[in-house]
């Protein structure tokens, strides 16, 4: 099967141009030679002028024409759901059409000309000599010497905006000298007209600003007039247009519409009749029977109130408060303007910091009537997630059944309760212990805002304010120990309603209570006594603080960045008190609490990733992560649920998790993988691409390892330990294939990693040539890996 694949596709590069008749070419390859003439910074590359050209080459696969070979294959002639299906995977060969050749030239000069280069030429030429029936279109762009601009002046037709928009003409992006760039000029006038929305002026739009420009005065040198324009009102009896100064708008009425449904608003006749309304704050709330929220719920997420000029700005902000409480599927806020009668007296007056003070300006005065139009979403669903991975000696199943209750308490807080469970099983022959098993339940309730015992006015103004309790159960029987883990946390989670989010969890509770301790035949198979202290009850107590970027949402399927930061510490404040007020338990030199030692620790990493589109669907995607953690003071070891492991779905996906490290240690692996370490460092790259639908394809490079940060000959090997002048020598190198199914809500990955180099085998065997199916791992995981 697959040599049969490799055939076809290697025969796709010879026999796409069989049936392409006699006097056409098929559209081969289409180039664009950008004006290396040009400075740098000036330059028009040719991937921005890629968008401009109305004719490209059939999608490749692997470098060949596979979907015009696929396509091609199929008999005009049979009408059955083979040839269907090839027909639909394949494209059909792209024709050279000069014409489109002659407009798309004509698009790279109507561009540059947009960018300030009026003097520039765009030319085409085709190359059919090169292959037989095959075609290459070359672009060439000269874009000349650019039109500058020499001045910038302002022209008021109502005047009352001049005191208004001159002042902030400091954060204006026109400047003198600056290309006279047509992009530049839009982002101008949208940024203007944000300004006046947040400050009234809800009809204000860009079409109210226009540009003037005169190049008479020759040398390539623009002189520039904004010019901010009265707005229509209507027309007198001779049909003459009838021009006033723009209106400030203040808001009337704010009617919100919790439990708004648009087809029973169609459908039911009578549904307005039994509506109430229940004023709070500002609010008419408007609902049938009982309102779903709590009043004070929908007036701290609605930051408008009536006589408040209106505000853009403030608008959007409702908007995205609402969302994110996570109770409504969709909102929407309307609004009316008021009919002004013939005899309005509303005028208000502003006196600008340039105004001249001799004079006073004035401008009528609108009203609006806002509708917020809230449909919710379902109030309670049930999930569940399944999450594999195996090699030639080992897999895993995990399963997680989890339900959630948006609005518990009629205060959109959500309460999320979930169960998981997971088998793991060793097919080594020589493995004394197969059987692994997991069993944990997961409880939060999240509310809307910061609860504390104290008031919190002065975080009033916080975006997205979140409140978090946990509390969780988790039971591992694993082949040499079974333990239990509990924890108890309070997390505050805001963001700063860009692309920033911040956490604060002040309380972080966890109990590793050893239920049944370690295996002696276990500890007798490891000389390492900083992996067996890591195995000890413990009481861990510590604060962490989270820290995350992401601007996908500014250019929602570009390029993107995203950058998480966490830190944590344990046992500070414990011991402390401890110190303060007690001594160590008699004949032990550590400090503990409820007969427990406490853990005493430090703990941070960073990760960063940057995806990069090349095309509609096809990206880049490279990520860098390191992580470091110290235990000190009343502890010898990091807890073993705080170190830091590789391998798995989401890094070295070339080993399942915790196969891989530490540094160069010789065969460390055990009869059950335990890999972790003081110190991980990880880089990745993924290129990702379309296969057909909602099937798309990856590979990927993944490189990375752990270590332990400080020396202990008596403990652990110095291979396992991070050295500036050598970790590079002892990193894990993988590579692989993988596929994705989108289904929309979700993305199902599939990983298959090869091993390229492997640190823990012996000196002389770590570059792997015979890829044998031991050196891989087959990895299953939910949403992309970063």
């Amino acid at each position: 099967m697959g040599l049969t694949a490799l055939l076809g596709m290697l025969c796709s590069a010879c026999s796409v141009t069989r049936h392409i008749p006699e006097g056409s070419y098929f559209l081969q390859k289409v180039r664009i030679e950008d004006d290396r003439s040009t400075p740098r910074k000036e330059r028009i590359l040719s991937s921005e002028l890629e968008k401009y050209i109305r004719q490209s080459p059939n999608k490749r696969f692997l470098g060949t024409n596979f979907y015009v070979w696929l396509y091609e294959q199929a008999d005009p002639a049979k009408e059955n759901r083979w040839n269907e299906w090839k027909r639909k995977i394949g494209e059909a060969p792209e024709l050279l059409d000069v014409s489109l050749a002659r407009k798309s030239a004509e698009n790279l000069k109507v561009y540059m000309d947009s960018k300030g280069f009026f003097n520039s030429q765009a030319t085409y030429r085709i190359d059919t000599t090169s292959r037989r029936k095959r075609a290459t279109v070359i672009y060439t762009t000269r874009q000349g010497a650019p039109y500058r601009i020499d001045s910038i002046s302002y022209a008021f037709h109502d005047q009352f905006l001049e005191q208004i928009v001159l002042p902030d003409t400091i954060h204006t992006l026109l400047r003198r000298g600056a290309i006279y760039d047509v992009t530049v000029l839009d982002a101008e006038r949208e940024r203007i007209t944000s300004y006046l929305r947040d400050r009234g002026y809800y009809n204000f739009s860009v079409n109210n600003i226009l540009y003037l420009a005169d190049t008479l005065g020759g040398n390539r040198e623009v002189d520039l007039q904004v010019v901010l324009k009265q707005y229509l009102s209507g027309y007198d009896a001779r049909g003459k247009a009838v021009m006033d100064n723009n209106l400030v708008y203040r808001i009337d009425r704010i009617n919100i519409f919790p439990d708004y449904d648009p087809t029973e608003i169609r459908n039911d006749t009578t549904l307005l009749e039994r509506l109430d309304t229940l004023y709070y704050r500002g609010l008419n709330i408007v609902y049938e029977k009982r309102p779903s929220l709590r009043p004070r719920v929908l007036r701290q997420s609605v930051p408008l109130y009536p006589n408040y000029i209106y505000n853009s700005s403030r608008v959007n902000r409702a908007y995205a408060d609402l969302m994110s409480l996570g109770y409504f599927k969709s909102t929407r806020i309307a609004f009316e303007e008021q009919p002004l009668s013939a005899d309005s007296t509303n005028y208000v007056s502003f006196i600008g910091a340039t105004a001249d003070s001799t004079r006073a300006l004035y401008t009528r005065e609108g009203y609006l009537t806002c509708n917020i139009l809230c449909t919710p979403t379902l109030r309670q669903s049930v999930k569940v997630d399944l999450e594999g991975s195996t090699t030639s000696s080992f897999y895993g199943l995990k399963a997680t059944v989890g339900y959630q209750n948006r609005n518990i308490f009629r205060g959109a807080e959500s309460f999320d309760v979930s169960f998981a469970a997971g088998y793991e099983f060793m097919k080594a022959p020589d493995a004394l212990r197969k059987r692994a098993t997991e069993f944990g339940v997961t409880a939060g309730l999240t509310f809307p805002r910061f609860l504390a015992p104290w008031h919190m006015r002065r975080f009033h103004n916080v975006n997205q304010p979140r409140t978090k309790i946990e509390l969780s159960v988790n039971f591992q029987d694993r082949p040499y120990y079974a333990r239990t883990l509990s924890s108890a946390g309070l997390t505050y989670s805001w963001t700063n309603n860009r692309y920033s989010s911040f956490s604060l969890r002040p309380i972080d509770i966890n109990v590793i209570d050893m239920t049944r301790p370690v295996d002696p035949a276990f500890l007798g198979s490891t000389q390492n006594k900083y992996l067996i202290n890591s195995f000890q009850t413990q009481f861990i107590g510590g604060l962490s603080f989270g820290y995350s970027y992401n601007n996908q949402r500014k250019n929602f399927g570009g390029n993107a960045t995203t950058i998480r930061f966490n830190a944590e510490t344990a046992g500070n404040l414990i011991d402390a008190v401890e110190h303060a007020f007690f001594a160590p338990a008699a004949g032990k030199d550590y400090y503990t609490i409820f007969g427990i030692q406490y853990s005493q620790y430090f703990r941070t990493d960073l990760s960063v990733s940057r995806k990069i589109m090349l095309g509609d669907v096809t990206a880049l995607v490279g990520h860098l992560y390191g992580g470091v953690a110290m235990a000190y003071g009343n502890s010898q070891s990091v807890p073993f649920d705080r170190q830091f492991y590789c391998g798995g779905s989401n890094g070295m996906r070339g080993w399942t998790p915790r196969t891989l490290g530490q540094g160069s240690v010789p065969d460390p692996h055990n009869d059950y993988p335990v890999q972790t370490g003081d110190v991980k460092l990880e880089a990745n790259l993924e290129l990702r691409f379309p296969i057909w639908g909602m099937i798309h394809g990856a590979t990927f490079f993944d490189l990375g390892n752990i270590w332990y940060i400080r020396q202990n000959p008596a403990e652990y090997s110095d291979e396992a330990v991070f050295h500036f002048d050598r970790f590079y020598r002892q990193l894990g190198f993988n590579t692989g294939l993988g596929l994705r199914f989108d289904i929309k809500f979700a993305v199902l990955r599939l990983d298959w990693g090869i091993q390229l180099h492997n640190p823990n085998n012996p000196a002389g065997e770590r570059w792997i040539h015979n890829f044998k199916w031991k050196n891989t791992a087959l990895n299953f995981g939910v949403g992309y890996p970063f």
